[in-house]
């Protein structure tokens, strides 16, 4: 391209300018660049279109048009009432009630001992010098990506009768009295809770200075004075702690369906399945239990900001001064280890061992076989297709939701990440932070109530029991938080990049690929690493929406150990774990020896 001096007497019809001095050639004329920027704007309209129209269909519908069914039966021919509390008096009554008595007082037990376990890995990590810190922050992540179910039925598979404990020869009855009801509950749910309260905490601890400890210890103070005064100044990152945990343990369903269901021990989201689940299905009910759902972590986010309201907690100023590491004793860096090594055995190292010992044992749960260590377990996922195919349709299944997710994603974090945000912006961040706190037995009762109702087949669309309404509640359920984790990425690629790529000649598909793509390679493979693997091994929305005789794997595994056969449901466990294992390692593996040296280079730190 030829930089010429143009005069200003030059046609830009001819492809000459006008004094201008810009390139020979390079600019349409003024009539073509309006029609053209016309035409893309109709080309926008239609794909936003459909974009909301997807947003409307996956995340409003399901959820608004089940939740008002609690009100209105005769609404949707779910009952003679066109408004009643029918549904809330019989959710408060019976078991129902008791369900949701019981998930009260299970999350205020796990949010306090979650809480306390979380405050004090994050203080040993970030201000001891306790050795393998590196260690214990990575069991952290490991215990947030290990699902709950699983972790619940490896300790299972170790008390249970003629368990792997029993046939060590160990007699674990008072163990197993004391695990199978409410103490085991909440330890499973405590240890999940831990990764959580772990990660609010220690971002407010690192940014806490040294001074405020510095000060108790002038004025007399011993540690204790000095943790009181660090507490208090945390106690914004304490109380999310706490709404987190109580969140996710009142809103969980793995233990719900496993260990509690097992110890015959109701909870709130199990009573609301077992209403969806029933003949014949109460929608009323089950639509009034997820209100008290919602209800529940309402009160946690209502106590958080009752506790913090007329306080300042602005601690961070240009006189902050970094904390030091306090140097541990040889004892006590071995008790801080204890206390670590104890948290991350119960969430992961027991519930490991439970399952791989479990899945190595012929016949355990049966009076028939040898009890003797064998592969022939893990021979039957191979060989047997009732075993074998549920693995492969959840990887596939996982795939496809990981793909659509990172990149539906992506356009949602670039309209959140638009400057000059309209309404219908700020309305789509409203939706996804709503659609983050709901519980996914909630979406999961909501897309079976939604695509079964007569005006949505009369309209022409037939998704019950199908393959596609189970995606589209995979997507509904990664989506909202899949896109929060990309917006801090894509929020900080410039648009001029684009534009850029646009005047120097390249399509608009095209300057995406060579000037955005390399930027956000890494989060946007992190996020769909992290969307497979919880795709993979996701219960609640799987439990509801499977297609009959498609069960993906993690209702494979519950209904093999349901069936008795412990050794083929838990070498199913570890397979799909292997799976999501070799996968995550391919992924990264795959994207540091094939990708463009750039864009390995993007984000790194020099020496």
């Amino acid at each position: 391209m030829a930089i010429t001096d143009a005069s200003p007497n030059q046609d830009l019809a001819t492809g000459t300018s006008h004094g201008t001095g810009r390139a020979s050639g390079s600019l349409p004329p003024p009539s073509l660049r309006l029609r053209a920027q016309l035409g893309l704007s109709r080309l926008r309209g239609a794909p936003m279109l459909a974009f909301w129209v997807l947003i409307v269909a996956i995340l409003v519908a399901p959820i608004l048009l089940f939740l008002l069914v609690a009100f209105s039966p005769r609404l949707f021919e779910q009952g003679p009432e066109w408004f009643t509390l029918s549904g809330f008096r019989e959710a408060l009554s019976g078991t129902l009630l008791q369900g949701l008595l019981n998930s009260l007082l299970v999350g205020v037990a796990t949010a306090v001992i979650a809480t306390a376990l979380g405050f004090g890995v994050a203080w040993a990590v970030g201000r001891t010098n306790v050795p393998g810190r590196a260690v214990w922050t990575g069991a952290m992540f490991g215990l947030l990506l290990a699902p709950s179910y699983l972790v619940a039925l490896g300790w299972e598979r170790l008390l249970e009768p003629a368990g792997v404990l029993e046939l060590l020869g160990l007699d674990v009855t008072a163990a197993r009295g004391l695990f199978y009801g409410p103490f085991g509950v909440v330890v499973v749910l405590a240890v999940k809770g831990v990764p959580f309260a772990y990660l609010a905490i220690s971002s407010a601890l690192r940014g806490l200075g040294e001074e405020f400890e510095s000060a108790a210890r002038v004025h007399g103070g011993g540690w204790p004075a000095a943790l009181r005064i660090v507490v208090a100044l945390l106690a914004p990152a304490v109380w999310s702690a706490l709404a987190i945990v109580f969140a996710e343990s009142v809103s969980d369903f793995g233990v719900a369906a496993t260990l509690a269901n097992d110890a015959h021990f109701p909870v709130a989201t199990f009573t609301l399945y077992n209403a969806v689940d029933s003949f014949p299905i109460r929608f009323p009910v089950a639509a009034s239990v997820g209100w008290m759902l919602m209800g529940l972590a309402g009160l946690a986010l209502l106590a958080q900001s009752r506790a913090l309201r007329g306080r300042s907690y602005r601690v961070l100023g240009g006189r902050s001064r970094p904390a030091r590491r306090h140097r541990l004793p040889l004892p006590a860096q071995a008790l801080t280890m204890a206390g670590l090594s104890v948290v991350v055995l119960a969430g992961l190292g027991v519930p490991a061992f439970g399952a791989v010992s479990a899945s190595l044992v012929d016949g355990l749960g049966s009076l028939i076989g040898t009890h003797t260590l064998t592969l022939a377990n893990y021979e039957r996922v191979l060989a047997s297709p009732a075993l074998r195919e549920p693995l492969m349709y959840s990887a596939r299944l996982a795939a496809i939701t990981a793909t659509a997710t990172a990149v539906l994603g992506m356009a949602v974090a670039r309209i959140l990440s638009t400057r000059g945000t309209r309404i219908s912006s700020r309305l789509l961040d409203l939706l996804l932070l709503t659609a983050v706190a709901l519980p996914g037995i909630v979406f999961a009762a909501g897309y079976i109530f939604t695509y079964n109702l007569p005006l949505i087949n009369g309209l022409g669309i037939h998704l019950y029991e199908t393959t596609t309404l189970l995606v589209l509640g995979y997507l509904a359920t990664a989506l909202p938080s899949t896109s929060r984790v990309l917006l801090g990425s894509v929020g900080q690629v410039q648009e001029s990049l684009r534009e850029a790529g646009r005047v120097h000649g390249a399509g608009a598909t095209a300057s995406w690929l060579r000037t955005v793509l390399p930027l956000l390679a890494r989060p946007v493979l992190a996020a769909w690493v992290l969307t497979f693997a919880g795709t993979l091994l996701e219960l609640p929305v799987s439990q509801l929406l499977y297609p009959p005789d498609h069960p993906p794997v993690s209702v494979g595994i519950t209904k093999a150990l349901a069936n008795y056969d412990f050794g083929g449901g838990t070498a199913m466990e570890v397979s799909a774990v292997v799976l999501a294992l070799a996968v995550v390692a391919v992924a990264f593996g795959g994207f540091h020896l094939l990708a463009p040296a750039g864009w390995r280079r993007i984000g790194r730190t020099r020496d």
